[in-house]
Parts: C-alpha cells; sequence; structure tokens
C-alpha cells in the first residue's frame, strides 16, 4: 500500500470524525453513526481504488451504506477495506472519551471475513510476541507475559473493557495482583495502546465485537504485535436465554456460510493475512491514544494516527479544517 493511500485514508477518517463530531453528547447514536458513514462511503468514493468493504455496518439487508461486500472508490489498486466510522458510537452521543473513526486496508484477501458477532480477544506487544495462547487460562497468559517482559506480575498492566461479562476476569487479575484498566468501550484503541512504543499498556483481554477484533488485527501486524482471538456466539456471551440461543444459532450458520468455525482459536495471521495495511484513525473524543477534535465556529482540528505496515511508520497528523471549503455533499453534513 503506497503512502498515497495512507493520506487519502487519512482524509477518509478525518471527514468521518467530523460528521461523527457533530452529534457529540447529543444523546442520539444513531444520527452520529449515519452522518458518520455518509460521509466516509462519499469520500471512500472519491478515492483512487478499486475498493471492497469486507468489514463495515452489516449485511445489505440492514446497512444501506458500507455493507459487508459493497465496492467503493474511483477506480485503482484492488483493496479490501475494514471500516468502523465511530468506534464508541455510546461514548460519541453521551461525550465521553476514546470515541475514534477507523479504517484499515489491506491487498486483497488480507481478512478474515466472519459474521458480526462476538470474539474473544488477547494482544500483546512485540516484546511478548509469540508467547500468548488463548487456549490456556488467562493468568497462565498473563505469567508468560510478565516473563517475556521481563517484569514481576504485579507491574503487568493490561487494559479490558468496563462490562459484566468482564468482572470476574477483572476480580481474579486484581486478585494476583496485575494492574487492570477497564475502559467503558473501544477495544481497537485499546488494542493498539498494548504496542504502541511509548505506552505503558503490556496487553489487551476482551470479549468484544468480531470486526473490531479484525480491524485490531490489522494494526497489530503493521505492529508487530501479537493477537488471538476465538468467535464466540450470542448466548456463551450473554447468557444462555432462548433468544439469545436463536441469535447464536444465526451466528453459527453465518460462519458456516463464510467458511470459519466459531469457537476454534483463531491466530494474528489468521485474521490479518498480510503486513502490506494501511490503518488510519481519527480522534472524536479525547482519549488516551489520540486527541479528541476542538471545532470553534467554521475551523476544526483533528488528530489522526496512520500506520503503514510494510515500512512499519508511525505518524500522528494534526489538521486544521476549514468546514467551509469542504465539497459540498460533506459540508452539509459536518457543518
Amino acid at each position: 500500500m503506497n503512502r498515497d493511500l495512507a493520506m487519502a485514508f487519512s482524509r477518509v477518517t478525518e471527514g468521518a470524525a467530523l460528521a461523527g463530531y457533530k452529534w457529540l453528547g447529543r444523546g442520539d447514536k444513531n444520527a452520529a453513526d449515519g452522518a458518520a458513514v455518509e460521509v466516509m462511503r462519499c469520500l471512500l468514493n472519491k478515492t483512487e481504488i478499486r475498493g471492497e468493504i469486507v468489514i463495515g455496518e452489516g449485511e445489505i439487508d440492514d446497512a444501506p451504506m458500507l455493507y459487508i461486500g459493497e465496492q467503493v472508490g474511483r477506480g485503482g489498486d484492488e483493496v479490501d477495506i475494514a471500516v468502523d466510522p465511530i468506534e464508541g458510537t455510546r461514548m460519541t452521543a453521551m461525550g465521553q472519551s476514546n470515541a475514534l473513526s477507523v479504517l484499515a486496508a489491506g491487498e486483497k484477501g488480507s481478512f478474515l471475513r466472519a459474521p458480526d458477532m462476538y470474539m474473544e480477544k488477547l494482544v500483546v506487544g512485540p516484546g511478548a510476541k509469540g508467547c500468548i495462547d488463548l487456549d490456556k487460562p488467562l493468568m497462565e497468559n498473563l505469567r508468560n507475559i510478565a516473563i517475556a517482559l521481563n517484569k514481576p506480575l504485579q507491574e503487568l498492566v493490561v487494559i479490558t473493557l468496563a462490562k459484566p461479562r468482564h468482572d470476574q476476569v477483572i476480580a481474579e487479575m486484581q486478585q494476583h495482583g496485575v494492574r487492570v484498566f477497564a475502559v467503558p468501550d473501544g477495544d481497537v484503541a485499546a488494542s493498539i495502546l498494548s504496542c504502541m512504543p511509548d505506552s505503558d499498556v503490556d496487553a489487551m483481554y476482551c470479549i468484544g465485537g468480531a470486526p473490531e477484533g479484525v480491524v485490531s488485527a490489522a494494526v497489530i501486524r503493521a505492529l508487530n504485535g501479537d493477537m488471538q482471538g476465538r468467535l464466540l456466539p450470542r448466548h456463551q456471551v450473554k447468557g444462555d436465554t432462548e433468544e439469545n440461543r436463536r441469535h447464536g444459532a444465526k451466528e453459527l450458520e453465518r460462519c458456516a456460510e463464510m467458511g470459519v468455525e466459531a469457537g476454534k482459536l483463531l491466530k494474528l495471521e489468521d485474521m490479518a493475512r498480510s503486513e502490506n495495511v494501511v490503518f488510519a484513525a481519527t480522534g472524536i473524543t479525547k482519549g488516551d491514544l489520540l486527541e479528541g477534535i476542538s471545532r470553534k465556529g467554521d475551523i476544526a482540528t483533528t488528530e489522526t494516527l496512520v500506520i503503514r505496515g510494510r515500512s512499519r511508520t508511525i505518524r500522528r497528523i494534526k489538521s486544521i479544517h476549514y468546514l467551509d471549503r469542504k465539497d459540498p455533499e460533506v459540508r452539509d453534513i459536518i457543518m
């Protein structure tokens, strides 16, 4: 993936983030997401690629834009694209931190194709690469990570999601002296923090969304980290009720159709098959990974993280946007 595409994709996430920011704190996560989706699709269609959305807003039946299988771009390199126009719609709606607009792109066939379902995930940085095994108990993995990093278990920092399904895991880690940072949402940002050279986070563990898991895998491979995952049907995560079993059965059917197996350990190379990827993320609200958008009148400032896997280059781009100069179809949404 060339440098020009990396810059082009940064403009895509900037536009989506600006669209989501308009709805910041207004309590309507669907409106925020809809605006970000519309702008992201518009800007992708102005980009010189022949792209296919392989991870997006869902199936064509319930996602009018950026649905799985949608073709985007005006012609050029063939690329597979994984998008999350707003990772943290609820955080955007409620004015909370760590909301991002995210895009990953790679060569054709780069990304695992999986249904929108739950995924168990364990992520580490380069220093602990090769020492994780999701088939083993979490504490055994954390001890092995601590050994690889040459630090006591009590100095290990693990980030996870503050969800009821993690309460027991969080308590177990804390009982063993592990420092746990529990964030409300946003496991893509959490995964990246475990691999950034200037971060204090050593590992990320959670059960979150499969689409976010594959997006994370792309950037983790670009950063030379390590990750394992496992697809889980809803009734194994949310409780074995009749409704959850029915929903889980549909997820398992989609797994069979897409040629993936729920419950099977997925290694990093199963989820991201090439390191020739580009990742872009723009902060909507201030967080641990990126600054949020600031806006005064018609002028807005954004911070975007751009990572090229081939060169393993990490860039932070500060941009000032004169919103009244944007293309009309974008300007009408973001202003």
